[in-house]
Order: C-alpha cells, then sequence, then structure tokens
C-alpha cells in the first residue's frame, strides 16, 4: 500500500459506556483482504446497532475489528490481491461489518456500490445499511410489492425514512406511526400516505380506519414486545410481520391459531452476521433494482445532521434522544 499512512486516527471504544466513551484514538490502518478494497473514508452513517455495541450489548462478529461504523463512503486507495488496480480511486460507499468510524475502512468488493456524480459523499454513506435492511426485510423477507399496504414502525428513523421512500417508488402505500405530530408532519411531508402519533392514539384502531377493516399486507417492526401481537390485529389475511430489532422487548406472546386461521407469517432477520456471499447478491439487486433510482436523483437519503468524526459523543447522543429525522453521519477528512 505504497504512500498511504499506516497509523489512523478512529474511534474504538476499550471499555462500554454511554456516549463520552467515544474519543479519537490512534489504530493501524487495515490491511485489504484478497477480496476488498481499502476505503479512505469520507463520511460514515451512524447506526442503532453502533450504539447498542458502544453499551456492550452489540459485540462484533468473530473477526471483524471493534471500531463501529456499518457504512461508510470514499475512495478506493487499495485493493487485495484479487482485485484489479483499475478500482484505485473510484468513488464507492459500502455496507461492513464494522471500522466505519476511521480514516481508512476495509470492505469485501462485493458489498461496496459506485457512488454517482449526483451523489455527495454524506449521502452515499447514509444510504447503504437501511437500503439493504428495508430491501432484505420489507421487499425478500415480507414480498412487499406494487399495491400493498404496509405499516412501518419508527418513521423518522433513517430505517422509517428509507422505507417511505422505496414504498413511494415500488407503488407501495404506506403507513408509519412516530412519536410526536412533529415527526408525524414530517413523515408525511417525506413522502409517507399515513402517520399515525401513537402517544396520542392507538395504532390499531387507526389502521383498521385507514384500510377499511382490510389491514395492511405487511408490517416492518423494530419495537418487538407486545408491538407483536398489535401488529397481528393490523394485518390483512396472508400478511406478513417482519422483525428487525427489539427495542420494546425480546419476548413476545402471539395468539398461535390467528397465524394458522389467517395464514399470518412471522419472520425477521438480522444483517450484520450475514456473510460476505448473502450481502454481496443482495448488493447486485441494488444496483440492478434501485441504483438507478440513486444515480439519477429520484432517491435520497434523508439526512438530519452530520458531525466530524471528533464528535462521534455528540452524534450518539442525538440519536439516543430521538430527536432525528433521518440519517446522521460522521465527516471524516484526512
Amino acid at each position: 500500500m505504497t504512500g498511504l499512512p499506516d497509523r489512523m486516527i478512529a474511534i474504538d471504544p476499550t471499555e462500554p459506556g454511554g456516549p463520552e466513551v467515544l474519543v479519537p484514538v490512534e489504530r493501524p490502518v487495515p490491511v485489504p483482504r484478497a477480496d476488498e478494497v481499502l476505503i479512505r473514508v469520507a463520511a460514515a452513517g451512524v447506526n442503532r446497532p453502533d450504539v447498542l455495541q458502544r453499551m456492550g450489548g452489540y459485540p462484533p462478529p468473530p473477526g471483524v475489528t471493534s471500531i463501529p461504523g456499518l457504512e461508510v463512503a470514499g475512495e478506493v486507495v487499495a485493493v487485495g490481491a484479487d482485485l484489479p488496480p483499475e478500482l484505485i480511486g473510484q468513488p464507492m460507499c459500502a455496507l461492513i461489518a464494522g471500522g466505519g468510524y476511521a480514516q481508512y475502512a476495509v470492505a469485501p468488493l462485493g458489498q461496496c456500490l459506485s457512488v454517482p456524480e449526483s451523489l455527495s459523499m454524506v449521502a452515499a454513506a447514509a444510504i447503504p445499511e437501511t437500503l439493504f435492511t428495508v430491501w432484505t426485510n420489507l421487499f425478500e423477507r415480507g414480498y412487499a410489492s406494487e399495491g400493498d399496504v404496509a405499516l412501518v414502525h419508527g418513521g423518522t428513523s433513517g430505517i422509517g425514512t428509507m422505507a417511505i421512500s422505496l414504498c413511494n417508488l415500488f407503488g407501495i402505500t404506506v403507513i408509519v406511526t412516530a412519536g410526536s405530530d412533529d415527526k408525524v408532519a414530517a413523515c408525511l411531508a417525506h413522502g409517507a400516505d399515513h402517520a399515525i402519533n401513537y402517544k396520542a392514539e392507538d395504532f390499531v384502531a387507526r389502521v383498521k380506519d385507514l384500510t377499511e377493516g382490510r389491514g395492511v399486507n405487511v408490517v416492518l417492526d423494530m419495537v418487538g414486545g407486545d408491538y407483536v401481537a398489535r401488529n397481528m390485529k393490523c394485518m390483512a389475511d396472508d400478511g406478513r410481520h417482519v422483525s428487525i430489532a427489539v427495542q420494546g422487548g425480546a419476548m413476545a406472546t402471539v395468539p398461535v391459531f390467528e397465524i394458522m386461521r389467517r395464514r399470518l407469517t412471522l419472520t425477521g432477520s438480522t444483517l450484520r452476521a450475514r456473510d460476505t456471499a448473502f450481502k454481496t447478491l443482495v448488493a447486485d439487486e441494488l444496483s440492478r433494482s434501485v441504483w438507478p433510482f440513486v444515480a439519477d436523483g429520484r432517491l435520497k437519503p434523508v439526512i438530519d445532521r452530520t458531525y466530524p468524526l471528533a464528535q462521534a459523543a455528540e452524534a450518539h447522543a442525538r440519536m439516543e434522544s430521538g430527536a432525528h429525522m433521518g440519517k446522521i453521519v460522521l465527516t471524516i477528512g484526512d
């Protein structure tokens, strides 16, 4: 890796704790494996799994760096032994299993997507994690398709805003929940067909009204706990319920006979621990099905705020406050 530094600035806490443990430190610049590229990181997305990791609740998979960060955008500056040198200099964004909060990060080439000229590095860094997550769960596991009605919880989150965008592009009516009237207004402004303030009204009753009693075809849920049974009451016959997080509780009690009688499907997934082969297949699908919308400006992430890498603690504090609308991004220079 001629001409590259050996050391870099990164965020890599040695002990779990609050946002204050996120302080800049020096770490070795990673060396790409045979199928990986080394990216000089311009920007890195902040995601809720990063917060869980910082608190000690979501350790990286075996063999993955302890540096947090699941998505980056920047320029390829070195390549592994199996990759062509022509990739050097290419602008790329990538889904990674860790390492994003740093000046340099490695990514399997199969998990990279080219950054079109129309997209800023901040915007590019805000796309991969939510796009891969929403695509694999709402569309692949949940089979959402044109004409369906979807219920998405957490409408102002990075996941929620990406789900709204994709539903709009693919002809799906989307109902979201959010925790305040301001957030409801923000979801509607972003393109949600309906938005429900779950603190002010019962989302189950409201969904029934909005669907004239038919219910929704698919639910994307990040709450878990008692929401699962409530979500089932919102679902149409043959409906699909997809769990992607358990912010409200890891256990749920559900009426099994209702699943049988109404032919409901309860499924879910986590993305971080899936292997490179799976993520490469998803990236190939996204490059065909979704990336043209990115290139022509029809799919853009909602950016809440950006923070320099040294202010990662403030970025995490904002995410934990729940006040954000869309993505929080760290900006990283040399």
